[in-house]
């Protein structure tokens, strides 16, 4: 539960709903301890996250705290403490886990604490495994490459079966069956009377 004052100044009203809409535009969260990171290092993270179509973002824990509690999601709030970004996730939070958990090899600094996605909490454990499975376009794609093989192979077995048909030139007219019985003549017209 976040700390609240019985009066708060318009400022502090105005960066909690600043944190609320922003963090209400995002379904899934990663918490990150960024302690000892140069700025360059940070804005490296930034770029690698953005090409996943996420965001890191700094909040003042007590801000972050009210807005989550506010958007009715007070579970978060374990991870709220000490110095705390968060990667703001639209889609795949696998892809943008990976992206941390990658950075975090080269930059020991960055400390994954845990995550929220798809409307469960995850340990830090719990979200590295995520970041393990590869993500939904690339699910899809191996999907489609599955489905797609066996009618790329048909279409090359058609494919051989036609240049064969041209290769040996046209085929031979199947022989007419002979007519079993000779063609009836036409009748006279009958004579007038």
């Amino acid at each position: 539960m976040a700390i609240r004052a019985k009066k708060l100044q318009p400022a502090k009203t105005a960066a909690i709903e600043e944190a609320k809409k922003v963090l209400s535009e995002y379904e899934n969260y990663v918490f990150v301890d960024y302690r000892g990171l140069t700025v360059e290092q940070i804005t490296k993270l930034r770029a690698g996250l953005r090409e996943k179509n996420s965001q890191l973002k700094v909040f003042k824990n007590n801000f972050a705290k009210v807005a989550f509690d506010e958007m009715k999601n007070d579970e978060v709030a374990q991870y709220l403490s000490g110095p705390t970004a968060i990667a703001l996730i639209k889609e795949d939070a696998n892809e943008s886990a990976k992206v941390l958990f990658d950075f975090a090899k080269d930059a020991p600094a960055l400390i994954v604490k845990g995550a929220w996605v798809e409307g469960e909490l995850y340990d830090a454990a719990k979200i590295e495994a995520l970041s393990k499975l590869p993500g939904k376009k690339q699910l899809i794609a191996m999907l489609m490459s599955a489905i797609n093989g066996p009618a790329r192979k048909l279409a090359g077995t058609l494919q051989a079966y036609v240049e064969k048909l041209e290769k040996e030139g046209p085929a031979a007219p199947a022989a007419a069956p002979a007519e079993s019985a000779p063609a009836a003549e036409e009748a006279p017209a009958p004579a007038a009377e």
